[in-house]
């Protein structure tokens, strides 16, 4: 990738994928078996989150162990060409990703990173994203109202309608 120009070096980073990895997809599907929803890459929030459980006030971002630097990991190697690029391009990164998560906590959010690398034992990480969202669900149980005019709390996320309005049957 040295020898590429940068208008060249840039289409080939461009084609590499943002959201809907398999780390992704791999998390999506075992929360959403465990009976968790969610909505995904919420543009009006800092860092379009990867996974958005709103009910738990709580971000999911799942973190590709190279591109996000993860300490400790063997996959976070640094390639051997052009090192100066690529270590300006982790340092962006990294400092993008704690800038996202410090805006999410001061508007409140919970903000649980998975590791790609994590993902080679789903079973944990699943327990560690429920002991996360556990104090939150054990204040949201149901309670029905003493009287009847009180509502019954959201047992799921409401829809969120996108684009324009729709006209109803009236």
């Amino acid at each position: 990738m040295d020898t590429l120009a940068p208008e060249e070096r840039s289409k080939l980073m461009g084609r590499i994928r943002g959201k809907n990895t398999r780390p992704e997809m791999l998390v999506r599907s075992m929360l959403h078996r465990a009976g968790y929803r969610f909505s995904l890459h919420r543009a009006n929030l800092p860092g379009k989150p990867d996974i958005v459980l709103r009910k738990y006030k709580t971000i999911v971002f799942v973190h590709g162990c190279f591109w996000h630097r993860h300490k400790g990991c063997k996959v976070a190697t640094t390639p051997k060409s052009n090192v100066e690029f690529w270590k300006e391009k982790f340092a962006r990164n990294v400092a993008n990703d704690r800038k996202h998560r410090r805006a999410l906590r001061r508007l409140g959010w919970k903000v649980v990173t998975v590791w790609e690398c994590e993902l080679r034992q789903p079973d944990k990480v699943l327990a560690r994203l429920a002991r996360e969202l556990a104090p939150e669900q054990a204040r949201n149980t149901i309670r029905y109202p003493a009287s009847g005019g009180a509502p019954l709390p959201m047992a799921a996320e409401q829809r969120t309608r996108y684009g324009a309005k729709r006209k109803t049957d009236g």
